[in-house]
C-alpha cells in the first residue's frame, strides 16, 4: 500500500498540527505530547491499543491509525463514533452501525474502534479503521471497508476509497460532533445505532454474562439493558454483543 499523503492532509488543515509516523508503537503515546487539536497519524503501529488492555491490529498501510487530542467532555466516545460514522459515509458511501459504546460495525462485523484515555486536562482519542485489509485471524468478527465498497459499487468504477479522504472528512466531523451538547449527542447516537434500543444482546459483566433487550441510554450515556424478568441493568462498560453471535 502507498503511504499516507501527509502533505495533502496538512494543506487541507493548515491550522492544525499533524504529526506523521511511518511506523510507531502507538499513536496514543505520540499524541499525549501534543496540545488539544493535535493529531498523530501512522502507517503502522507495533503496539496499537484497544479497549480493556487489548491490542489493535495495525497492518502496514492497511488502515487508519489516528489519535486526536481533545478537551475532556461528557459522552465523548459516543460523539467520536458519530463523527467516524459520518466520515465513512461521506468518503466511502457506506453506512456503518454503531455498537455501544465504541465500535463501528458493517454487516455485523467490526471495521473500526475508538479508545479514549484521559491525560491530565486532555483527552486522547484513538480511532482505528480497517480500510484495505481485515486483520489476520479476525475474519469471523472483523471486516474492512474496501471489500465492502467493491461489493456495493458498480464494476464500471467505484469511487476511489483512500485513507486521506476518510481523514479529511473525519477531522471536521470530530469538531462538529464534539461541539454538540450531550443531550444532542445521546439523541443522535440512539438514532444512529441499532444496538442502543430494541436489540437483543448479551453483555459480559464481572459476575457473568447477562442477556436482554437494549432500552436506550441514560443521561450519562450508559446503556440500559432490560432483562426478561423486566428489571433494568445499567451497563457501564463494553462487552456488548448481539445475542447469538
Amino acid at each position: 500500500m502507498n503511504p499516507l499523503d501527509i502533505d495533502r492532509l496538512r494543506r487541507a488543515f493548515p491550522g492544525r498540527r499533524i504529526d506523521y509516523y511511518p511506523r510507531i508503537d502507538s499513536t496514543m503515546r505520540a499524541a499525549a505530547r501534543l496540545a488539544p487539536g493535535g493529531v498523530a497519524l501512522a502507517d503502522e503501529q507495533t503496539a496499537g491499543q484497544g479497549r480493556l488492555g487489548r491490542s489493535w491490529h495495525s497492518e502496514p498501510g492497511a488502515g487508519i491509525y489516528c489519535s486526536v487530542v481533545l478537551r475532556p467532555m461528557p459522552v465523548l466516545t459516543l460523539a467520536l463514533g458519530l463523527a467516524a460514522q459520518a466520515a465513512i459515509l461521506e468518503a466511502a458511501g457506506l453506512q456503518c452501525d454503531l455498537r455501544w459504546p465504541n465500535d463501528l460495525m458493517l454487516r455485523d462485523k467490526k471495521v473500526g474502534g475508538i479508545l479514549v484515555q484521559l491525560s491530565g486536562e486532555k483527552a486522547i482519542a484513538g480511532i482505528g479503521i480497517n480500510v484495505f485489509q481485515t486483520p489476520r485471524g479476525l475474519e469471523d468478527v472483523a471486516w474492512a471497508l474496501m471489500p465492502a465498497v467493491s461489493a456495493v459499487m458498480p464494476a464500471s468504477g467505484p469511487r476511489p476509497l483512500i485513507r486521506e479522504s476518510i481523514l479529511s472528512a473525519l477531522l471536521p466531523a470530530i469538531d462538529r460532533f464534539t461541539n454538540l451538547a450531550p443531550p444532542d449527542i445521546l439523541r443522535l447516537f440512539t438514532a444512529s445505532s441499532t444496538y442502543a434500543q430494541g436489540r437483543r444482546v448479551t453483555v459480559q459483566q464481572p459476575d457473568g454474562a447477562i442477556e436482554g433487550v437494549t432500552a436506550g441510554l441514560d443521561p450519562s450515556g450508559f446503556l440500559i439493558v432490560r432483562r426478561d424478568d423486566g428489571t433494568d441493568t445499567l451497563i457501564l462498560a463494553g462487552g456488548v454483543r448481539a445475542a447469538g453471535s
